[in-house]
């Protein structure tokens, strides 16, 4: 039987989890392919340390140019993260005539239009299904399963750790600060959450995502990022109470001859499917021309989940090898109708707002009357009961409004003098 070699480069909880996967379903995976995948050489620069599994030391390196530069070695999988040196890896191993299995949703998204061209021109592929949603097949599903259909949005839950702590703060009724503090516990965050909390990796799934979709290639900084950190237990409250939950959306959406590309706390209705999406788990959303409406939905974290991703993508590979074939997987077409990407002031949306406000005749006529001049209609209001304190919540839901104007209205709203705090403000998508 034929034999493929792999070449791994970082062994980690996800690397660790592909070897036990290559080895523990050896024999099913040799019956259903008619090859034998053989892991030759493993780079991490940690080698010492005790993994859940263990391997042979002559498979271990400090070097990743060891297994770059072997000849026998037929596929190279980058699972160390980061830009660089995972850039340089990569680079170098295209030009050595390998293939790529990659999760690294940063550099793809950084990266990407360097690495896909250079994979093309060599003749060689970039898989990376585990980049998005870890097991949830939607790079294959965009990519192969659709590849018909004209696609209208795509709403992606695809951040395990901030949809822990909006599931938790729901569900429990606990602070933003409980509820980070207990997905740490559990192992769900890094030491440094940020990139999760402040959507800047929902961000990075978010243009592969609009790529696959769209044919665009979008920078980084094109994307409107929003994070979850000053969602308050009140608002998901308040949320709540008006039929909806609050979930870190990353949305990308054809509007007319313009796409939008954005990430931020969304109250979604109840009722859709969205909403009951809680933990760990990811959703994705998408609307299209021939299939209609479609839900991904599964865990969005754990190492099993994403190493059976990166498993999928080596399998398809060999597939490839035994066959002498190149099939260009990201042979990408521009929707030539998307004119230009919309910026954050030209969105349109219905809002939440809560207004911290003295409880006095007249307040509710002052907000009101600032949002009319901008044209914003007020489709409901509710205004809490006042105990003790003399400020009290006021919770509206706007009808849709230009965010230019809400802007400018809000920062006229916020230097009232009855006013107590800067309103908060959630975009709601009614899906």
């Amino acid at each position: 039987m034929k034999r493929i070699n792999l070449g791994i480069i970082g062994f980690g909880n996800v690397g660790s989890g592909v070897v036990r996967i290559l080895r523990e379903k050896r024999s099913i995976l040799a019956q259903k392919i008619g090859l034998e995948i053989n892991v030759k050489k493993i780079c991490d620069k940690d080698i010492a340390s005790k993994r859940d599994i263990s391997v042979d030391k002559h498979l271990l390196t400090k070097d990743a140019y060891q297994l770059i530069n072997d000849p026998q070695i037929d596929i190279v999988v980058e699972l160390m993260g980061g830009v660089q040196p995972a850039k340089e890896y990569i680079v170098e191993a295209l030009k050595k005539g390998k293939n790529i299995v990659t999760a690294n949703k940063a550099l793809l998204a950084q990266e990407g239009k360097e690495l896909f061209a250079l994979a093309s021109d060599r003749g060689k592929n970039i898989y990376f299904e585990a980049s998005v949603g870890a097991g949830i097949p939607i790079i294959k599903s965009l990519r192969e399963g659709l590849v018909a259909n004209k696609f209208y949005s795509i709403f992606g839950i695809v951040n395990s750790t901030s949809n822990f702590i909006l599931s938790r703060m729901s569900q429990a009724n606990c602070t933003f600060k409980d509820a980070l503090a207990q997905v740490k516990l559990k192992g769900f965050a890094e030491r440094d959450p940020s990139l999760d909390i402040e959507g800047i990796d929902s961000a990075h799934k978010l243009i592969l995502l609009t790529y696959l979709c769209f044919g665009r290639l979008v920078n980084l900084e094109e994307v409107f990022i929003e994070g979850i950190s000053q969602i308050s237990l009140a608002d998901v409250n308040y949320a709540s109470e008006l039929g909806f939950e609050i979930k870190l959306l990353a949305i990308a959406k054809k509007e007319t001859d313009e796409l939008e590309v954005r990430v931020h706390p969304t109250l979604v209705p109840k009722q859709h499917l969205l909403a009951s999406v809680s933990g760990v788990f990811n959703a994705l959303y998408v609307s299209s021309d021939l299939a209609g409406s479609l839900l991904f939905y599964g865990p969005g974290a754990g190492q099993m989940s994403a190493a059976s991703a990166v498993v999928s993508d080596i399998v398809d590979l060999t597939q490839d090898i035994k066959a002498g074939l190149f099939r260009p997987t990201l042979n990408i077409v521009e929707d030539k109708s998307i004119r230009k990407l919309r910026k954050i002031d030209e969105f349109e949306s219905r809002y939440y707002i809560r207004f911290m406000a003295v409880d006095r005749p007249g307040v509710l006529a002052k907000i009101s009357g600032i949002l009319a001049k901008f044209g914003i209609s007020i489709a409901s209001v509710t205004q809490k009961e006042r105990h003790k304190a003399q400020v009290v919540p006021i919770v509206m839901i706007i009808h849709e409004a230009k965010e230019k104007n809400l802007r400018q209205a809000l920062a006229l709203i916020n230097r009232l003098d009855v006013v107590r705090e800067k309103p908060v403000t959630i975009r709601i998508e009614e899906l």
